[in-house]
């Protein structure tokens, strides 16, 4: 993940009703909900939920797919992952006694 896309990722969760639908995605798995479920759970309108999910799509962070006449979205964990990767690339300077379980991928060129 370059910076340019980290920050629009970052951007995405700088917003509370963003980051709490990821969070709900996260934990349902890949079979994810419908706009219409999350937006309960959320307890917001889902015009207001649209835009929403609309930012976290074009930050990489979740997939819509159609099912039947209802859109389900998912968090799209390599999205997050690679989130995570660009955090944690350069992790205590590669020390594993400081950086935990997490393992440091290679840069690839």
């Amino acid at each position: 993940m370059e910076t340019k896309e980290a920050v629009a990722a970052f951007s995405a969760l700088s917003q509370e009703t963003r980051l709490e639908a990821l969070q709900i995605l996260v934990r349902q798995g890949p079979a994810g909900l419908s706009a219409g479920e999350i937006a309960e759970a959320l307890g917001v309108a889902a015009p207001t939920l649209s835009f929403h999910l609309k930012e976290l799509s074009t930050a990489g962070l979740i997939v819509a797919r159609k099912q039947g006449r209802s859109v389900i979205y998912a968090a799209n964990y390599g999205g997050v992952r690679e989130l995570v990767d660009f955090l944690m690339a350069d992790c205590c300077q590669g020390d594993p006694r400081l950086c935990g379980p997490y393992v440091i991928k290679e840069k690839t060129a």
